[in-house]
């Protein structure tokens, strides 16, 4: 049967004005060298240079002299050059020092895509037929580094979404606290990206507490680093140890900032390259809590680490990395357990849909199991999971994204059994969406993508990107999509 894809006319595009505060990482010789320029300046020069920078750049971020300040306390950490370090400086030098090394960021410059939708935990003052919406995006901007943004919505009974007013002062977490590590969970999964000699092994297992923070596991590896003379594959393994520590970490925001406002930003070693397509699910516990959780993945510029974000209200976050079979690009989790288990779609041969279980959400160490391989013209090179499945009378509902000739991305559905998800039940035998004439330009051409969707209204809602550029969503009958999977 064919079926009524409505796209609607509402777009979400880049928008270069949206920047962040970073800092401005040099070179130590230089930073010294800048320090030196600075302080060189006479207190009148000081003076008109800070309240030049004030009327700029103060309208343009939140509290930017408490930035100027972190980023002075960062930059005074690096200096070598002892008198600088012994310096006793005044408020206005350790502004000025601070602004020097911040930089503007364009965090949506390039890109506004691979969009996400679920429902918001704040389900307040709406009409009848209203439902409350929150949609996460992959924002790219300089350098093609991403990033998660968000925007707050509502969705009407028509299936119009009407966005909230988006915040201009882009923020990053106020705080952000490292994770308390597991001796035996951490030592699993550098074994995983790490083959170490066993004596190596032997010395870590001993230097290490059962349970320890980044701040200790760096002493730990100071203290193996004085204490052993290491070889160029001990130096590396240190590396690679620091390198996975730095994955797990909590972020706060702060309450008065808008959700649109706030930016989940790459923190660690691990993301330094970008965090990437984030597929968001509102997960229901057995006791019936919901919670948020997003699989995402994290780019160092040489290697993936796939990730974990929770959340229960969008201001407090948890980031830990996916250990086990199913660490790879794509991986999408169910909204509840089955069966008394996760369970996650997953790629693990860069081609092929397939599902995994695990007693709990870290480690995936059990088999993976094979739902669909390439069969029709459209997706010959390879398949792909966008998002997490849906549950529907019927089955689960899965869209899926596939890559044909021209490397064309269309979306297809597939249906899961309810109670064994490993069996498809259901298949469209034709794309349900593909790129038309307007949305086939862009960054990457010929593509459609989504990294989540949702039911309102006997509607299936689906937010998708054009392209890797820009973003827009469309709608279908859910009972229509339903009886045509059934029906194949």
């Amino acid at each position: 049967m064919s079926l009524q894809v409505v796209r609607k006319n509402i777009f979400f595009k880049p928008d270069s004005k949206r920047v962040l505060a970073r800092y401005f990482n040099l070179s130590v010789e230089r930073t010294t060298k800048i320090v030196h320029r600075i302080l060189k300046s006479s207190r009148q020069q000081k003076t008109d240079m800070l309240n030049q920078l004030l009327r700029n750049f103060s309208k343009r971020h939140r509290s930017v002299l408490d930035i100027w300040e972190r980023n002075f306390k960062r930059t005074e950490a690096r200096l070598l050059d002892q008198e600088l370090r012994d310096r006793e400086y005044s408020q206005q030098e350790r502004l000025l020092i601070g602004a020097y090394f911040t930089m503007e960021y364009s965090v949506e410059a390039a890109a506004f895509f691979n969009p996400s939708i679920v429902e918001s935990p704040d389900q307040t003052q709406l009409r009848d037929g209203e439902k409350r919406i929150i949609l996460s995006f992959r924002a790219t901007g300089e350098g093609h580094v991403s990033s998660i943004v968000f925007r707050s919505a509502i969705i009407d009974r028509h299936l119009n979404i009407h966005v909230d007013e988006v915040g201009k002062l882009l923020e990053k977490p106020k705080q952000v606290k490292s994770h308390r590590y597991q001796k035996t969970d951490f030592i699993d999964k550098l074994l995983q990206i790490h083959d170490p000699e066993k004596d190596m092994l032997d010395l870590i297992l001993a230097k290490l507490a059962d349970s320890f923070t980044y701040e200790e596991l760096r002493q730990y590896v100071t203290e193996i680093q004085l204490e052993n003379k290491l070889d160029i594959e001990g130096q590396t393994l240190m590396t690679h140890i620091l390198w996975l520590a730095s994955s797990h970490y909590e972020m706060t925001y702060s309450l008065d900032t808008s959700l649109s406002e706030r930016v989940i930003f790459p923190i660690s070693d691990t993301e330094k390259n970008g965090i990437e397509d984030a597929r968001f699910v509102r997960f229901v516990s057995e006791r019936g809590r919901p919670i948020y959780y997003a699989t995402y993945t994290a780019y160092d510029g040489l290697t993936i680490l796939p990730k974990l974000l929770s959340t229960k209200d969008f201001v407090n976050f948890k980031v830990q990395p996916i250990n086990g079979k199913i660490a790879n690009k794509g991986a999408a989790l169910f909204p509840r357990k089955i069966q008394g288990k996760y369970a996650m779609l997953c790629r693990v041969d860069g081609e092929s849909n397939y599902i995994a279980f695990s007693g709990d959400l870290i480690n995936w160490h059990q088999e993976v199991t094979l739902l669909k391989e390439p069969e029709f013209p459209w997706e010959y090179v390879q398949l792909g999971n966008c998002g997490s499945p849906i549950e529907t009378a019927k089955g689960w509902l899965v869209l899926t994204h596939s890559v044909g000739p021209m490397r064309e991305y269309t979306l297809g559905a597939i249906l899961l059994d309810l109670e064994d998800p490993t069996k498809i039940v259901g298949k469209l035998n034709e794309p349900l969406l593909y790129p038309n004439t307007d949305e086939r330009e862009g960054y990457v051409p010929n593509v459609v993508y989504s990294c989540g969707q949702l039911i309102h209204n006997g509607h299936l809602v689906i937010p998708y990107a054009m392209s890797d550029h820009a973003s827009t969503y469309a709608t279908l009958c859910l009972d229509d999509l339903l009886d045509a999977l059934t029906d194949c």
